[in-house]
């Protein structure tokens, strides 16, 4: 499980250092969007800037994955857009499902190696 942790981690954190400078740097060309809700979103999103600032912190909770060190805090940044990634496809581009589960999975994978740090969280009531 240690091998397979490490390899979900390495390759959750290249995929969203990747995508994360690619908000940025635009090495990636973007695919002719089809017309409808899915393009007046990503349309608002760039247009506002929003798009921005996701990428800056995918690139941000990257880093500690692929360097090893506060990798929880690596998980903690990415795990709120993962979600977002799932309900994005769910909701508007379900042809990119698998892809958001896949990435999904992979955070999962490596939450499971790290949850010890995040034991605090889940306890019934806070200490008095």
């Amino acid at each position: 499980m240690k091998i397979a942790a490490i390899i979900a981690r390495v390759l959750l954190g290249l995929t969203f250092l990747v995508f994360g400078l690619n908000g940025f740097l635009h090495f990636i060309p973007n695919q002719p969007m089809p017309p409808g809700l899915m393009s007046q979103f990503l349309d608002a999103m760039v247009k506002s800037q929003y798009q921005t600032v996701v990428s800056f912190f995918e690139v941000v909770g990257a880093v500690p994955l692929l360097v090893g060190r506060y990798v929880p805090l690596g998980l903690t940044i990415l795990g709120p857009i993962v979600v977002n990634i799932l309900i994005f496809h769910f909701l508007l581009a379900p042809s990119g499902i698998p892809v958001a589960l896949v990435t999904a999975v992979l955070w999962l994978i490596v939450f499971i190696r790290v949850r010890r740090a995040f034991a605090g969280l889940f306890v019934q009531s806070a200490p008095e």
